[in-house]
């Protein structure tokens, strides 16, 4: 980890204010970077723990929708040594300004200005709470330094075909570092120089030059017909300014790192993304390794046992196969297979599992089978039913089925045989 005394003092900045309208229903009740994750972390623990490991111990959250899980969970969770005046910070849209709450990413970084100012830092790492991934800012700090850059632009590689999903980053041809042009899911993308069929995709992570940050936001305020986006406004403009840069993600390494997960990058913006993120996370060599413990991902879940798994008579055996299961949850006599277990649940003897995320408080009656579901806290599924065999049952039953056909059950909901 790249905890450093004497370089340049940098301020964080985590972006948490997203609605998350493409994951309800399970942001009905919270901000998508509080959405539960892995079984026992939320998305914002990974950003959080980026940041931290990177070295940066004074950070802000910036929260608008729904927030009161999110600071919730981040006040009671990311609790740092105050003598050393480390700090992770919740702040909500407090309409400073004017009688406007955040109207986009940059408006939320030009009305919490305030926080720039106290803590009157050379470097602004400003970073997305809503992706799963491992990443070393300092490495990009560093680079960002060395360029002379105004803001320097997280980029991951994808293929030139998927451009129209992304904000798609061109580069100089004598430069690969420095940005050409910053074009929101253009559908004629150009390829990269060393690799003409891939482009460089925003990762939604930037690192300013303070000033820079604060004079563009400033700016941008003011600008008649902006969209306050850092990606769509603020970007562009120090483009325009030949002030931009990019850093390549694929440099980035991770004490602790593998190959296989090397330049892990998810994207959780859909149900299916969400869902597929997860499945990541299971396999004997997973893409994704929670088990990394020289770059652990940090987050408090309770004081709960350790999960147990009971019965092992003929036909009622408690086991889980290819999955995570979380502390406080027991498997009574049920086989659970591919699957990630919130905390603090109960799956009752002869139920089947096969493909479920299942968050908090969940419990599931006997003689059930469940496969490609997503199942959100506080839910009790009645003896016998099945989920995931018939989508147009599950869908009369007021259940949420995906392109993928993923079954996704809300916080709390009624759940009939």
């Amino acid at each position: 980890m790249a905890y450093r005394s004497g370089g340049p003092k940098v301020l964080a900045i985590v972006l948490a204010g997203g609605e998350g309208k493409r994951l309800m229903p399970l942001t009905r009740d919270r901000a998508k970077p509080a959405v539960p994750f892995g079984g026992i972390y939320r998305l914002v623990d990974f950003a959080l723990s980026n940041v931290v490991n990177s070295g940066y111990l004074k950070v802000v959250v910036l929260t608008q929708y729904k927030s009161h899980s999110l600071d919730r969970h981040v006040t009671k969770t990311w609790r740092m040594s105050t003598m050393l005046g480390n700090y992770v910070a919740p702040i909500p849209a407090q309409q400073r300004i004017d009688k406007n709450w955040y109207l986009g990413s940059a408006d939320a970084i030009y009305q919490s200005l305030n926080t720039i100012a106290d803590e009157q830092p050379d470097i602004i790492v400003v970073v997305g709470a809503d992706h799963v991934y491992r990443m070393d800012f300092s490495q990009m700090v560093d680079q960002h330094i060395q360029s002379g850059a105004g803001v320097t632009v997280a980029a991951i590689r994808q293929p030139i075909e998927m451009a129209d999903q992304f904000g798609v980053i061109e580069v100089d041809d004598d430069d690969p570092t420095k940005i050409s042009a910053f074009r929101e899911k253009p559908s004629d993308p150009k390829g990269l120089p060393d690799s003409p069929q891939e482009i460089l995709a925003s990762m939604g992570n930037y690192v300013f030059s303070a000033d820079v940050l604060i004079d563009a936001v400033t700016r941008d305020h003011d600008l008649e017909g902006s969209k306050h986006d850092m990606g769509g406004d603020i970007v562009p403009a120090l483009v325009a300014k030949e002030a931009a840069y990019t850093y390549d993600f694929k440099k980035n390494v991770i004490p602790g790192g593998t190959e296989r997960d090397k330049g892990y990058w998810r994207d959780v913006g859909t149900l299916d993304s969400y869902f597929d993120a997860h499945m990541d996370l299971i396999s004997i060599h997973p893409v994704f390794n929670l088990y990394n413990y020289d770059w652990p991902i940090y987050t408090d879940y309770g004081p709960y046992p350790p999960a147990k798994f009971v019965h092992g008579a003929q036909g009622r055996f408690g086991e889980a196969l290819n999955s995570a299961v979380s502390p406080g949850t027991v498997i009574s006599g049920a086989r659970v297979t591919n699957s990630v277990i919130g905390a603090n649940c109960r799956v009752h003897s002869y139920s089947e599992l096969d493909e479920v995320v299942m968050l908090d408080k969940v419990t599931v009656g006997r003689h059930c089978r469940i496969r490609r579901a997503i199942i959100d806290k506080n839910v009790d599924i009645p003896e016998g039913t099945e989920i995931g065999y018939d989508h147009d049952r599950d869908r009369a039953r007021g259940f949420e089925v995906t392109e993928a056909g993923v079954v996704v059950i809300g916080k709390g909901q009624q759940v009939t045989p």
